[in-house]
């Protein structure tokens, strides 16, 4: 007989929980899901309140005979999958297959896998919050539902075993009217005029690299400019010295940890999340599928000691941050390490990496602001009416957070690293050592990588921190999207360049337009899109599937009714669905796309 019998979703995080608890405690896994809805068929009673119809898993039989076997020789059964809907709907789940009384059976929930947190759920067991099992069965019942409609339209439509989703098609919709806007985009020229002047300070020359603050439209603009400047002579006409202050950035949310792995290591969504799920499991860091930036007094209290006893008391500042992301819910704490000083945790390279981000930015985040001095020199003729360089510069006088950790930025976003400026006089005499006229280009709008649409997917509001890293990975799998390298092409300029009094005028190649983990919609992507535009505008719509998830989360608040909000919704889409089957009939059979 087994006195205490706790099970959880994963096997890693039973072995790791099994080590914290006693000779007392068995702790077994139901490897995720045990059950989901009936695939033949659409596996919901429509006209019954959109009753679901689950089935056991064919692959989870055996492994639930064996859970009711052990429940059967148990005093006491935990359920202690995740905190979060799914994890919800698990227990649920495990609750209805294993006969075990929903409102008396314990379940315990813990944010991360350490002893303290581990004992402390036992001792302060709940039981299933049946509104989160609500609002996760919405979204699975309405996700089908929409599949289900969607799906064979496509297939009479356009070509078999396609497929349609609530979010899936919105993002691919995001993807292809990005395509849409640079294919459309006219590229247009200008001349950028840069000069390099040579100043002496305190005995020892500079090379300050300076922008003309105007372009000029044509060559002969450019041109005319350049033999003004041959006999200019030029001098500094201010240099303006301003301190400044970098802030940390908040510790990592779901969200922010892809787009930051992707930025600095390149990893895809899904592989990240595997990883931080590896981590979590094996009691490494918090819990990773979460959209709060909030930090544990706690965790506060053991970051603070640990940037006192390692920096100085001058380096740490405690900080509270707020959650801003449009419909942030599952109030967990930021994906933080579970012990500050733990440095190393794993021998794969790949677990090593992300848990150093994220205890770097755990860290940085309760550290002061980094300060400095921004300098910007500007540099005048007398000759060139109106002719403004600039040059601008920053020094860090206090590093503050840097010593830690330096936030990533996007490549698309990203800008010329400053130079060091001395302190000049007003009135210094400078010299031209060279000017360069280049014509340069307008650029079109960037594609998306996977961490720049999780982005845009999270601005919008769709989807939530459990659902980015599926959805990037089935639009992919669907063959509307591919991810993937191309190369540039080769485009050729003119450049003007005045050096020693003479003004030489070259063409120079150079190569744009080259895409490194880029995604693309296919043909067949962009066929689909159409057709869901023009149909059923109202699923695509961003507003829409926004405002699906803030329902979900109002049923997960008790405020709305799951068979209403599902029936508010069903009505009318099936409505629409069932007149543009019948309008289909009435044509003429075409395909959108003739191919099988």
């Amino acid at each position: 007989m087994t006195e205490n019998l706790v099970i959880v979703e994963s096997p890693a995080k039973a072995k790791t929980i099994e080590k914290f608890l006693g000779k007392d405690y068995t702790v077994m896994s139901s490897y995720g899901h045990i059950r989901d809805l009936e695939k033949k068929g659409l596996g919901i009673e429509v006209e019954h309140s959109f009753a679901p119809l689950y089935e056991i898993s064919p692959d989870k039989k055996k492994l639930v005979a064996e859970l009711r076997k052990a429940v059967k020789n148990a005093s006491s059964v935990w359920l202690a999958s995740d905190e979060d809907r799914e994890g919800e709907a698990i227990a649920w789940h495990l609750a209805e297959v294993l006969k075990l009384p929903v409102d008396s059976t314990k379940r315990i929930v813990f944010h991360e896998i350490t002893k303290d947190a581990i004992v402390d759920s036992l001792k302060h067991p709940r039981t299933i919050n049946l509104r989160l099992v609500d609002a996760q069965q919405a979204r699975r019942i309405l996700d089908r539902l929409v599949g289900f409609e969607l799906s064979p339209i496509l297939w009479k439509k356009i070509k078999p075993q396609l497929s349609a989703g609530r979010v899936q098609s919105v993002a691919v919709r995001i993807i292809v009217e990005r395509e849409r806007e640079i294919n459309g985009f006219k590229t247009e020229s200008s001349y950028k005029v840069v000069a390099d002047f040579v100043i002496d300070y305190n005995g020892k020359k500079y090379v300050i690299s300076s922008e003309l603050t105007k372009r000029f439209v044509t060559q002969k603009e450019a041109e005319a400019f350049l033999e003004k400047a041959k006999n200019a002579s030029f001098t500094v006409a201010s240099c303006e010295k301003k301190p400044t202050t970098k802030h940390p950035a908040a510790p990592f949310t779901t969200s922010t940890l892809q787009q930051e792995a992707s930025r600095k290591f390149s990893f895809p969504v899904a592989k990240t999340m595997q990883i931080a799920q590896q981590l979590y499991e094996a009691g490494f860091i918090t819990y990773m599928r979460t959209d709060s930036v909030n930090l544990s007094a706690l965790a506060i209290g053991t970051t603070k000691k640990f940037i006192t006893e390692n920096f100085g008391a001058e380096y740490s500042k405690v900080r509270k941050y707020t959650t801003t992301s449009k419909g942030a819910q599952e109030a967990h704490e930021a994906i933080r390490p579970t012990y500050i000083e733990n440095e190393f945790v794993s021998s794969n390279a790949d677990e090593q990496r992300l848990y150093d981000l994220i205890r770097k930015r755990t860290i940085a985040s309760q550290m002061v602001d980094a300060q400095i001095e921004s300098t910007t020199l500007n540099i005048v003729s007398n000759s060139l009416e109106k002719a403004v360089f600039t040059a601008k510069g920053e020094v860090i006088t206090f590093d503050g957070f840097l010593k830690m950790y330096m936030e990533s930025v996007d490549e698309e976003s990203s800008d010329e690293k400053d130079v060091v400026l001395p302190d000049i006089q007003v009135g210094t005499a400078v010299s031209l050592k060279k000017m360069l006229a280049s014509e340069r280009f307008t650029q079109h709008p960037p594609r998306y990588t996977e961490a720049t649409l999780v982005r845009k997917l999270e601005d919008l509001g769709i989807g939530r921190p459990s659902t980015y890293a599926p959805t990037i990975s089935t639009i992919q799998k669907r063959g509307y999207i591919v991810k993937e390298d191309r190369n540039g092409k080769k485009r050729q300029y003119t450049q003007l360049e005045l050096k020693d009094g003479k003004l030489t005028l070259v063409k120079v190649s150079e190569t744009v337009d080259t895409e490194k983990n880029k995604l693309f919609p296919t043909d067949i992507g962009i066929v689909v899109n159409d057709f869901l535009m023009k149909h059923f505008e109202g699923i695509m719509d961003y507003n829409f599937t926004a405002s699906v998830e803030q329902e979900f989360d109002e049923i997960a608040l008790g405020k709305m009714n799951w068979v209403e909000m599902l029936t508010k919704f069903y009505k009318p889409f099936h409505a629409h669905v069932e007149d543009t089957l019948e309008t289909s009939e009435r044509g003429n059979g075409e395909r959108v796309l003739g191919v099988d």
